[in-house]
């Protein structure tokens, strides 16, 4: 396992900073993203459920929009339009992104509570990878 990377980004929305290391003790979901990948669409549609249905007390769920790889302006309508009400970030160009070594959208990063990087599930992984993925995480 490694340690993941730190990181303090904008929400789409509110502006508001969300930090990484402010959800230690914490397990944490990050998904990286783009509106105008389908597959980031459909991933996104079932987190949402997800999210709706789960205990926030055992999980943090950050969308984190991969900037450099779209057009800024267009995310907080995206969301918007979504009715999404997981936070969504706003990645400072693809640094974030880089930093934990994605290679395409979505990718779906698990973290356990002390901060150590549990699994990366790139693009080609599905739902179900991800669940499993959550069971492991959080039992």
């Amino acid at each position: 396992m490694k340690q993941a990377p730190t990181f303090s980004l904008k929400h789409a929305l509110t502006n508001e900073e969300y930090s990484l290391s402010s959800y230690l003790g914490k397990s944490v979901m990050l998904t990286f993203w783009t509106s105008w990948c389908p597959d980031s669409r459909v991933d996104l549609a079932l987190k949402q459920r997800l999210y709706q249905s789960m205990d926030h007390s055992k999980l943090e769920m950050l969308m984190i929009n991969v900037t450099g790889r779209e057009r800024i302006e267009h995310v907080g309508d995206f969301v918007k339009e979504q009715g999404y009400t997981f936070p969504v970030l706003l990645d400072d160009g693809r640094i974030v992104y880089d930093q934990f070594e994605c290679a395409g959208v979505p990718t779906t990063v698990l973290i356990d509570a002390s901060g150590q990087i549990i699994a990366t599930l790139g693009e080609q992984a599905t739902f179900q990878d991800v669940t499993n993925g959550l069971a492991t995480l959080l039992k």
